[in-house]
C-alpha cells in the first residue's frame, strides 16, 4: 500500500456537527477553568468577615455656642471633661477608621491639619469651626488612638426643612416635625446651659427611639403629602430635576435620600481603599438611621449601633418616644 493512501486511511474523518457543539462546549468549559482563579482572588480580596460599622449621630458642636452664654462652649474644661468621657466611650469599639462629614476634595486640607495636630502644631482654638465634632471628637480620637487621618465622606446639599410647606396631609409633616423638635430642643438648651452634659446628650440623641423620630420625620411621613409645591424661599442645593408635585412629599425625601446615597457610596469607596474592618462614621444624628439600612442590606458590613457603647443616664431614656 502507498504510503500515501495509508494516510488518507489513517486521517480522521472532520467532526460532525454534534461532535463541533462538544468541542465548543469543552472549549467554555476549560475558559471558565481558566478563569476560575481570578475570581478565587477576587473572593479572596473581599473581608473575611463583616465590616462593623458605627454611625453615630452628632449636633453640630459648633453651633452650641453663643457668645452670651459661656457655659455653652465646647472649649470650656467641664465640656471637655465630657468630651473626653465621650471618646473614652468610642475607644472602645476599636476603629481602625474614622469618617466624618466633611467632602472628599476636603481631604487635602484634613490631611494637612491632622498632621500638624499630630505634631502638636495644631490648636483647635486657632480654627474657625474648632469647636465642631470634627476636630473635638475625630480629630482627637484619632490621635489618641494612633490612627491615619480621618477620612471625608460628605457630599454637602442643603434642603430646610421648611421646603415642603403645603399641599394635602401637610398637618402630618408638621405634625411629625414638632414631635421631633419637642423631644431634641430641649436636650440641646440643656447641654447649652450645663445642665446636661455633652457626653449624655449625645448618648440620648444615639437612642432607638429618637434616631427612629427623625427618621420618619424625614424620610416617611413626608409621603403622605400630595398635590403642593415646595416654597419660593425654601432652602434647596440639591436639584433633582422638575418636581412632580402630585407627588411633593416624595420628591422631598429624595432629596434627602440622594445625599445620603451618595454618603453611602463614599464610605464603600474608603472602605475598599483601607481595608479596614472597623470603621466609626461620625455624622449629623439625622443621617444615622437612613445609613444603618444601607449597611444593613449590605452583607459585606456589620452595624454597630452608637447606643451599645453610649449609654444614656438612668431615667433619661425619651420614654414617651419608645412607642414610636
Amino acid at each position: 500500500m502507498r504510503f500515501a493512501t495509508l494516510c488518507a486511511k489513517l486521517r480522521p474523518a472532520a467532526p460532525s456537527w454534534a461532535a463541533r457543539y462538544l468541542l465548543g462546549s469543552l472549549g467554555l468549559a476549560l475558559g471558565a477553568v481558566a478563569a476560575a482563579p481570578s475570581q478565587a482572588q477576587a473572593q479572596a480580596q473581599a473581608p473575611a468577615r463583616p465590616v462593623e460599622v458605627m454611625v453615630m449621630g452628632c449636633d453640630h458642636l459648633h453651633q452650641l455656642y453663643t457668645a452670651q452664654d459661656p457655659r455653652s462652649d465646647v472649649f470650656s474644661p467641664k465640656k471637655q471633661a465630657e468630651l473626653a468621657q465621650l471618646r473614652a466611650q468610642l475607644r472602645r469599639f476599636r476603629p481602625e477608621f474614622i469618617l466624618l462629614e466633611a467632602e472628599p476634595k476636603e481631604q487635602p486640607q484634613i490631611d494637612s491639619l491632622y498632621a500638624a495636630y499630630q505634631q502638636g502644631h495644631l490648636q483647635f482654638t486657632a480654627l474657625p469651626y474648632g469647636r465642631s465634632e470634627r476636630y473635638q471628637i475625630g480629630f482627637a480620637l484619632a490621635k489618641e488612638l494612633h490612627l491615619a487621618a480621618p477620612q471625608s465622606i460628605d457630599y454637602y446639599a442643603a434642603t430646610s426643612q421648611g421646603l415642603l410647606s403645603n399641599g394635602r396631609n401637610i398637618a402630618f409633616f408638621q405634625q411629625g416635625l414638632k414631635e421631633l423638635q419637642t423631644a431634641a430642643r430641649p436636650l440641646r438648651r440643656q447641654v447649652q446651659h450645663d445642665s446636661l452634659s455633652v457626653y449624655d446628650y449625645l448618648a440620648l440623641i444615639n437612642q432607638p427611639a429618637l434616631i427612629a423620630l427623625s427618621h420618619r420625620a424625614l424620610f416617611n411621613t413626608p409621603a403622605l403629602v400630595t398635590g403642593g409645591t415646595f416654597a419660593a424661599g425654601g432652602l434647596n442645593t440639591n436639584d433633582l430635576g422638575p418636581v412632580d408635585t402630585a407627588y411633593v412629599g416624595a420628591h422631598y425625601i429624595t432629596l434627602f435620600y440622594n445625599r445620603n446615597l451618595k454618603i453611602y457610596s463614599n464610605l464603600l469607596r474608603i472602605q475598599q481603599k483601607t481595608r479596614a474592618q472597623r470603621l466609626l462614621v461620625i455624622m449629623g444624628q439625622n443621617h444615622v438611621a437612613v445609613l444603618e439600612e444601607l449597611l444593613g442590606a449590605n452583607p459585606t458590613y456589620h452595624v454597630v449601633p452608637a447606643h451599645t457603647y453610649l449609654k444614656a443616664p438612668a431615667g433619661r431614656r425619651l420614654n414617651k418616644l419608645k412607642k414610636g
